[in-house]
């Protein structure tokens, strides 16, 4: 998932006093909770953040505001006494809800008595915000809306809150994703650059509310709505989290109740959810949980994007991406856990070993991997069912009633699951997978399933098909607990016998092929195939309406079958209603229960996506790979190269120490560098997601950021051009980098003259090897070569070519090879052999050979390394090797004997035989 954005508040935000004994107002300015619409095809973001109306200045135009305006009813806010975070409380006024989305949006079905608009004074209070439009809020779905959430519907929302004066740079966050009843809690520092929460923050803002021009630069795709700074309070925050936190995760009141900052987000986004979904959550239902900001790897969108993790450059929608190649998941759950996994790889040596040991069992035991992966398809999306369970809707409707209904049969067929899922199980060996056996031994599996079975038919089941679910929905009480729903249920029937009787008298009456049929739009119509059937004048009775043709097959109704379809739906309401009664009071007995459907859904989500992992490997020659301080890839090629291209790509090896820790990459255009580099941080991030790696062998080194500078595209909306950009890119990459980091720079300094081209990169390059970072450095500049000269730790790498004949036009061609190799490329002009070949006039290409030959004389000879430099050199290159030989080596002593008696003769090869400088023994 992408990290959760903060913003600010609006420019018209009024200071705050910094006294640390003030208390904020339960009155304050009135906002909207209203959406901004966005296209349907784009993905969408909505950002929920405050404002003061003019006119009005520090502390005191909160206090001398309006009471809200709201729609939905204010929340019984009180002044919070005290602080949990000293005078920290006091600065907490920036605050902000986002909704994020992965996937474009859909309207979706809303109740009737939903409000259709919403009024909002911003339109009138705010000169700035004179064109802001409020509308009706769109979401994945409601309780009273079907049961099913689009999968391309809004699903994450996430309330941020920013400290100023003394606390600036405190962040707090609280997300909950509407498909999955899970709260996400953290708060942790960031610095006024904000690197941990901006995906893109090498731009600058003139203003002083930096953190919401961040949110606007960095996702184009959002939307703004204010809600009053009231609902930011820590202490109803604290409420709601002991109110609603099921047993379980109870633990996480110790962990925030001392955490200002994301108590007061989890406050304003329970109370924001609770609008837009016009139910509230079930006591002791969800899942909350505290998550700092050190547990993952960061990604920052510009590198998500270069690297095609998650979408196609080329083309959106095909998944030759990252996550294409290692996605064989079965369940939506297993999908998304893939999806945030690459997006925030982990960096705990010991959580990944465990789940490389899973996917190296699920390798080895073919029962294991086709009976596990047999059960986990037929799970449903677990943690959607959970999310609208714990639900509690606030208006009874018949949708609300459909959806219960359905959901509390989807809940049966996903408990009769977990006995398979046990047996597939049985014989699993390592840790991970025995703890996941080990929670589906809960008992309340089988109490609650027990519960269900007492009041809902044991047949009834999920099934594909909506006249199919409509008949279990209305059969899934048992009969006799509710004598007026089997006289419903029976009127029902005797209707649906009568419609199909009725059908086939038409067919007798009219010889015609009639067949009855049923659209969940539509109701029940007729359908009829013309395969060798000639109608009289081609036309059908006048008593048939709204017909519509596809091809040789007729659909129709009438006007008897239009009054039938009413009735049925009458009918149909009324078995609904008192279904919907007998489930809820069963549903009130199944809460205290429930919880252990959260770690259901864990373990199918985790399964899911480790036997995907398997997958993938069984399809190509995949290795485990190691954890050392040492980024070692023997062998290793491109995973979607692989997928894309008909033969498997060109390997190459991959050999970084913290002592040779800065890789020059040079070669001819089109000879694989930018290849190479992407296939680097692909393998470093399935490595730490648990997965095995395209290679021979492989090891790497943890990575806590992975950064990249590929892409030389122009950035129309933010009015940059291929140089601006590469400065913003590069600027965040050095404000950001750190001694773990892997950094990725492919030809810096390209978008202006040479020779300033060359003076940025060589000044980069100098600070980046101040760094113990892991560099890979492509670039055209050969310049930069020599600039291991000065630095050991720099290795000069290139990817060779040959020279052959074209015979048909008489002229040398280059071959790549996409081999790499060590030292500089010999290629000298290579430029102009590639416009030889293109179709550049001869003679412009003679003309620029001419020019090119004048100024290359004009050139200083290249730097050259003197013999103490070398010495030096060697025997630099010859500690960092003995370092991590202590560090790292396995072997018996005898084979670290042979190892370091090799180590020693390379040495004395590399050492300078001159006269200048006499050999010296080893010591």
């Amino acid at each position: 998932m992408l990290r959760p954005e903060i913003s600010s508040t609006s420019p018209s935000a009024p200071a705050v006093s910094p006294s640390s004994g003030e208390t904020r107002s339960p009155q304050g300015p009135r906002y909207n909770f209203g959406l901004q619409e966005t296209p349907q095809s784009r993905p969408s973001v909505q950002v929920v953040s405050a404002s003061t109306p003019p006119g009005t200045s520090g502390a005191a135009g909160d206090r001398s505001s309006s009471s809200s305006s709201l729609p939905c009813p204010a929340p019984n806010s009180r002044p919070a006494q005290g602080s949990y975070f000293g005078n920290k409380r006091a600065y907490a006024e920036n605050t902000v809800a986002s909704n994020f989305t992965f996937g474009a949006s859909s309207s979706s079905a809303r109740d009737t008595n939903y409000p259709q608009t919403l009024k909002t004074p911003l339109s009138t209070g705010n000169p700035q915000r004179s064109g802001y439009k409020s509308w009706t809020p769109q979401v994945g779905y409601s309780a009273s809306s079907s049961s099913a959430i689009s999968a391309h519907s809004p699903s994450v929302i996430v309330a941020v809150v920013e400290g100023r004066g003394l606390a600036r740079g405190e962040i707090g966050m609280a997300s909950i994703d509407l498909k999955n009843p899970q709260i996400i809690l953290s708060q942790f520092a960031d610095n006024t650059t904000y690197a941990k929460v901006s995906i893109n923050n090498s731009r600058k803002c003139a203003w002083h509310f930096k953190l919401y021009f961040e949110i606007k630069t960095s996702f184009q795709n959002v939307n703004f709505t204010t809600i009053q700074r009231k609902y930011f309070n820590e202490t109803k925050g604290l409420e709601y989290i002991e109110q609603l936190c099921i047993a379980e995760f109870s633990t996480v009141l110790m962990e925030v109740q001392s955490k200002y900052y994301c108590l007061a987000a989890v406050a304003a986004l329970l109370k924001y959810v609770e609008f837009i979904q016009n139910s509230v959550y079930a006591p002791k239902s969800l899942k909350i949980c505290f998550q700092g900001s050190e547990q993952t790897a960061m990604i920052d969108s510009s590198s998500a994007q270069n690297l095609e993790l998650l979408i196609n450059n080329q083309d959106c929608r095909n998944n030759h991406t990252l996550f294409g190649v290692l996605n064989y998941t079965k369940t939506p759950g297993g999908s998304r856990r893939l999806r945030s996994n690459i997006l925030e790889p982990l960096v705990d040596i010991e959580t990944i070993n465990m789940r490389l040991d899973c996917v190296q069992e699920l390798l080895q035991d073919e029962e294991l991997f086709f009976g596990l992966q047999s059960v986990i398809s037929r799970f449903l999306d677990t943690e959607q069912l959970l999310s609208v369970l714990v639900q509690i809707p606030k208006q009874d409707t018949v949708n609300a009633a459909e959806s219960k209904i359905t959901n509390l049969i989807y809940l049966k067929h996903t408990l009769e699951l977990v006995d398979p899922l046990k047996i597939a199980m049985k014989n699993c060996n390592t840790p991970l997978l025995r703890a996941y056996y080990g929670s589906l031994e809960d008992k309340r599996f089988g109490i609650i399933l027990e519960k269900i079975k007492t009041v809902i038919n044991d047949d009834a089941r999920y099934m594909k098909g909506c006249l199919n679910m409509r008949t279990q929905k209305c059969y899934a009480v048992r009969s006799n607990i509710n004598e007026f729903l089997d006289i419903a249920r029976r009127t029902y029937t005797e209707i649906v016998d009568d419609i199909a009787g009725m059908i086939s008298q038409l067919g007798e009456k009219y010889s015609l092929p009639l067949r009855t049929s049923f659209s969940s739009a539509r109701g029940f119509f007729i359908q009829m195939t013309t395969d060798c059937i000639a109608l009289p004048t081609d036309q059908l009775p006048s008593e048939f309406i709204k017909i519509s043709k596809v091809k040789n097959s007729y659909s129709f109704t009438s006007a008897d079958l239009i009054k039938m379809n009413e009735r049925c739906q009458e009918s149909l309401r009324e078995i609904y209603h008192m279904t919907y009664m007998i489930v809820c009071k069963l549903l009130s007995e199944i809460y205290e229960h429930i919880h252990c459907l959260y770690k259901l859904s864990d373990t199918v989500s985790m399964l899911d996506m480790l036997l995907s992992f398997a997958h993938a490997c069984t399809l190509s020659d995949y290795v485990r790979p190691e954890f050392t301080d040492t980024l070692a890839i023997k062998q290793g090629w491109h995973p979607i190269l692989e997928k894309i291209s008909a033969e498997k790509p060109i390997a190459n090896n991959t050999y970084i120490t913290e002592g040779s820790n800065f890789l020059i990459i040079t070669g001819p255009n089109m000879s694989g560098k930018s290849t190479y580099l992407k296939q680097i941080a692909l393998c470093q991030i399935m490595a730490q997601i648990g997965s095995y790696v395209p290679a021979e062998y492989s090891s790497f080194r943890i990575a806590k950021q992975i950064f990249t500078r590929i892409s030389t595209d122009d950035d129309i909306e933010t009015n940059s051009s291929t140089f601006m950009k590469e400065m913003k890119e590069i600027a965040y990459i050095l404000h950001n980098a750190n001694d773990k980091s892997l950094i990725l720079i492919d030809e810096l300094g390209r978008g202006t003259n040479t020779e300033e081209g060359i003076g940025i990169c060589y000044a980069v390059c100098e600070y980046l090897l101040s760094l113990k970072a892991f560099t890979l450095f492509a670039t055209h500049f050969l310049e930069l070569c020599h600039i291991d000269a000065l630095y050991p730790n720099v290795e000069n790498m290139h990817f060779e070519v040959q020279h052959v004949k074209n015979t048909s036009r008489n002229k040398e061609a280059i071959l790549y090879t996409y081999k790499l190799s060590k030292g500089l490329t010999e290629e000298k002009n290579y430029g102009l052999k590639a416009a030889e070949v293109s179709s550049l006039p001869p003679s412009i290409v003679l003309d620029a050979k001419e020019i090119t030959t004048q100024i290359t004389r004009q050139i200083l000879q290249n730097q050259r390394s003197t013999p103490e430099m070398e010495r030096q050199r060697a025997v630099y290159h010859l500690a960092t090797r003995l370092v991590q030989t202590a560090r790292n080596s396995q072997l018996d002593p005898d084979s670290l004997r042979i190892y370091l008696s090799n180590l020693k003769k390379k040495y004395k090869e590399d050492f300078p035989r001159t006269e200048q400088v006499p050999e010296k023994t080893e010591e």
